[in-house]
């Protein structure tokens, strides 16, 4: 196994930090933070310090490495029902490119966190159909965070904070690139709280198209045998009129549930505010507070009847998710598709975002995901990272571009952010440039905080921690392979969209290190990534 130049650092009980002498031959990203100290967060109008240097925290570190067992999806492409010429009537939105920071400036980087992985499943699609993605639809954190980044769960409270990083082949030579990962506690299935669905389902005439509505079908019935008893499901359909399909019913009558799926046609105009508007409706009636009440639209994302504005639209959405009626979004199709609107929608929802490309998909998504990780831990999560002007020249955040927050809304809990749910991770990547002076000392150059609101108790917390030189590998072969992994595939989605801070950047480059990590993460998913790779060369990347 390879070593990293520096220690690995740990932040422990009382607040000591704690280093290993001399090196490491362990890979895995250092803890920064873990469990929240038991005082009351500070005031939403007070301001961040105006240095980085912090106090370390209390908490509690569980003594696994990020190491973890990694999942193992299938991820095997099935044959499509047709053929595209070329995608149409598709809708995306570019949000621009983060630039670079000068922290003498502006130390302060604040952003909502996003757990979506939609835009990572929308490329698959347009890949494997023959089509490179519309530069517009490639969200540089989405593709981050579909892979498994192998943070532990946190032993103690409600997220563990991680950094690590290097140097990489991606961003030249003068910069380091840092990973900034956040874990959530995890939910054994056997203790899960009860699930109150509502299926809004798109039966417009475009669901017609490549196999839409089948591929809605097929995902529901994959969910419908992770359902007992205990649970309760209702079905809505919509075109040019929203229907209902099925009052709600237990868990358990698996029956009956497929029957209103597999009867479901596709014909007519797309209501897509009439829809969820029934939808919230029968969520209401069975709302409970200690189950999980969710509403979970499947579309293309198509409106032409109605209320066809997002804005419209997102209205309602947003007084219910206030109520704790949270939407999920799952989008199908590659061509008559809105990622726009269903990304919105999601986040205006206090949900999330999933695109739905194989069946396989289907299975990762409704059978390990949506029954097993619905319990929201936390709400309105944000994430700021200061950096010392004294040791960090300049900085820029890779992605997220469309999860910005105004630095003074860190603190003010009346400012809507992102939801997590159990067991999920987020993962910040930053581009970073420090002084030689910073290289040869282990103060701190940056310290990461991380707010919320508890979604069971109600109360906000925060927690922070430091990063130090010590985090960060000399070479990017000695880095965590998770790390390089993370790397690879941020630069993979910086080429497709055509970020200014790879111009020059070859595919072929992302292609030879997505080669060697085959070697050392045994993952389907790596796999496959790997021969999207391949694909998007042959297509012209």
């Amino acid at each position: 196994m390879r070593r990293t130049r520096n220690p690995i650092a740990m932040l422990v009980l009382l607040g000591v930090v704690a280093a290993a002498c001399g090196d490491s031959g362990d890979y895995g990203a250092t803890t920064i933070a873990t469990r929240t100290p038991e005082r009351a967060a500070p005031d939403r109008n007070e301001a961040p310090p105006e240095t980085a240097a912090a106090s370390p925290i209390a908490g509690d570190v569980d003594e696994a490495t990020p190491d973890a067992t990694f999942a193992q999806p299938a991820t095997t492409v099935p044959d499509r029902p047709e053929r595209l010429e070329e995608p149409r009537d598709t809708r995306f939105e570019d949000y621009g490119v983060n630039p670079f920071v000068d922290p003498a400036d502006d130390p302060l980087s604040t952003f909502a966190v996003d757990v979506d992985t939609g835009a990572y499943t929308l490329m698959r699609a347009w890949v494997n159909e023959g089509f490179l993605p519309d530069p517009d639809a490639v969200r540089v954190e989405e593709y981050v965070n579909y892979f498994d980044a192998g943070y532990a769960p946190p032993s103690d409270g409600t997220f563990a904070v991680y950094a690590d990083g290097g140097p990489t082949p991606f961003w030249g030579n003068r910069t380091d690139v840092l990973r900034i990962g956040v874990k959530a506690r995890e939910v054994p299935e056997r203790r899960r709280q009860d699930l109150n669905l509502t299926f809004v389902v798109d039966v417009s005439g475009s669901m017609k198209d490549q196999g839409k509505l089948r591929t809605v079908q097929d995902a529901l019935g994959v969910l419908v045998g992770e359902l007992d008893g205990l649970d309760r499901v209702a079905i809505v359909s919509y075109n040019t009129d929203a229907r209902l399909e099925l009052r709600p019913v237990p868990g358990d009558d698996h029956d009956r549930m497929l029957d209103v799926i597999d009867d479901l046609r596709a014909g007519g105009s797309t209501n897509v505010a009439g829809g969820l508007e029934l939808g919230y409706e029968l969520a209401d009636e069975m709302f409970a507070r200690d189950a999980i009440n969710r509403v979970v639209l499947l579309s293309d994302g198509v409106a032409n009847v109605g209320d066809t504005s997002p804005e419209a639209i997102l209205e309602r959405i947003g007084e219910a998710a206030r109520r704790g009626i949270d939407l999920v979004t799952i989008g199908v199709g590659i061509s008559t598709y809105n990622d726009v609107l269903m990304e919105q929608l999601a986040d205006r929802g206090n949900g999330w975002y999933a695109y739905v490309d194989t069946f396989d998909e289907a299975v990762r998504l409704f059978r390990t995901q949506l029954t097993s990780s619905l319990e929201t831990v936390a709400r309105d999560v944000k994430v700021q990272v200061e950096f010392d002007p004294d040791k960090v020249l300049e900085y820029r955040l890779i992605g997220f571009e469309n999860r910005d927050v105004a630095d003074r809304d860190f603190r003010d809990d009346s400012v809507d952010a992102g939801e997590i749910n159990a067991g999920h991770s987020v993962t910040a990547l930053y581009e970073v440039e420090l002084t030689r002076e910073a290289y040869r000392s282990d103060d701190t150059f940056a310290v990461v905080r991380l707010r919320w609101e508890d979604a069971e108790r109600g109360r906000v917390d925060e927690l922070e921690g430091e990063v130090t030189p010590a985090v960060l590998a000399s070479r990017f072969d000695s880095a965590d392979p998770r790390f390089r992994l993370a790397t690879t595939v941020a630069a993979y989605a910086e080429v497709l969209r055509g970020s200014r801070w790879v111009r020059g950047l070859a595919m072929d480059d992302v292609q030879a290190e997505a080669e060697l990590l085959l070697r050392e993460i045994e993952d389907p998913d790596v796999d496959e990534f790997a021969g999207l790779v391949e694909r998007a060369i042959r297509l012209g990347a």
